[in-house]
Order: structure tokens, then C-alpha cells, then sequence
């Protein structure tokens, strides 16, 4: 990959963390209630997500899944119900008091989990690279190479970028220091990740 084509790559990736999602909203949320660092399970997570859907569209699948509205439909409507899932989670839990001493609720590896299986589970995403992808493909070099190169700029970038959104929400923590404040939170991540199902419920291609 040229030098320009590597810029113009890293620019389209920016775009593509930045803008909102559920990748986002699940890091805020977690950056919110546990501070950055206890976040980055979730964001090493959801790179496990990005490589997956990575990988499904470089051996072929994310055609599949272009083309054929079965197997679109079907990994849409689970994402769409996991999403739903974690936004009743997020609404029922209860307000912790947030001390030095405090034991999340979630443990790391749960969070790490959850956080691959929000991108995992998001069919939008393998469709978007299926169409991203190939306008910085060389079609006369080797593909494996260039898909590395590519998927190592994409996990940089949106590791870069969610911690960005984790800094931005542990800023807001001390706000949410009391229990009634907490609720709120909970009620309004656990909201968002519902918004964020509907949105990927009515997401035609």
C-alpha cells in the first residue's frame, strides 16, 4: 500500500470508530461507571469483534453474507437481540458505591467477552467492509499481506479512539459519584444500546 493510500486508509478508519455505534456506547458506558482502565477489557474485546469480522470478510463469508438475505438476516436478528439484552441489563442493574474499594460487577473477562461479542455480532459491519475494503486492495499484490497491514491499522485506530470515548466518559464519573445519578447512567446506556438495536433492526442492505 502506498504511502497516500495509507493515509487516505487511516483517515477512513478514524471515520469509521468515530462515529457512533455500539462499540461506542459500550465503551462510554463502561469508561463511565469503572474509570478508563478497567475499561480496556472492553475495548481489547471489541477488537477481537473487528479481526472476526475481518477475517469472515477476507475468506469469502462477507460475500456470502452480501448476497444472501438468510444468513444476513439471521446474524442481524442475533445481534440485534443481544444488543436488546444488554440494554435491559444495563437498565436493571443496580447503583454501586463507587469507592476505591469497590469490586466491579462485571469481571474483566466478561467484560472482554461482551465487548467482542457487540462487534462481533453486527452483520452492518462485515457488509460496510465488504464495500470498504476493496477500494484500497491492490489487486495485483498478494491479499494477505495487504489484509494484515489493513487489520492492524483498523485495531490501532479504533483501540486509539475508544479510549478516547473511555477518557472522555470517566471525565463524567465523579458526576455520577451517587447512587440516584448512577441509576440514571445505567437507564441511559441501557437505553442507548436498545436505540442501538433498533437501529440495527431496521438496517437494510
Amino acid at each position: 500500500m502506498s504511502t497516500e493510500l495509507l493515509i487516505a486508509f487511516i483517515l477512513a478508519a478514524v471515520v469509521l470508530s468515530v462515529s457512533p455505534g455500539a462499540g461506542a456506547v459500550n465503551t462510554m458506558s463502561h469508561g463511565l461507571r469503572l474509570g478508563i482502565w478497567r475499561t480496556l477489557p472492553s475495548i481489547l474485546g471489541q477488537q477481537v469483534g473487528v479481526v472476526v469480522q475481518l477475517v469472515v470478510v477476507g475468506i469469502g463469508l462477507g460475500a456470502l453474507l452480501a448476497s444472501s438475505v438468510l444468513a444476513f438476516t439471521l446474524l442481524k436478528w442475533l445481534g440485534v437481540l443481544y444488543l436488546i439484552w444488554l440494554g435491559v441489563q444495563k437498565w436493571r442493574e443496580p447503583a454501586l458505591a463507587m469507592t476505591d474499594g469497590e469490586v466491579p460487577v462485571m469481571s474483566g473477562w466478561k467484560r472482554f467477552w461482551q465487548g467482542a461479542l457487540v462487534n462481533t455480532l453486527n452483520p452492518k459491519a462485515t457488509v460496510f467492509l465488504v464495500a470498504f475494503l476493496p477500494q484500497f486492495i491492490d489487486p495485483t499484490a498478494a491479499r494477505l499481506p495487504q489484509f494484515l497491514q489493513m487489520g492492524a491499522v483498523l485495531v490501532v485506530v479504533d483501540i486509539v479512539v475508544m479510549l478516547g470515548y473511555a477518557s472522555l466518559a470517566s471525565l463524567l464519573r465523579g458526576w455520577f459519584s451517587n447512587p440516584a445519578r448512577q441509576q440514571l447512567q445505567n437507564r441511559l446506556f441501557g437505553s442507548l444500546f436498545v436505540v442501538a438495536g433498533g437501529a440495527l433492526a431496521s438496517y437494510s442492505r
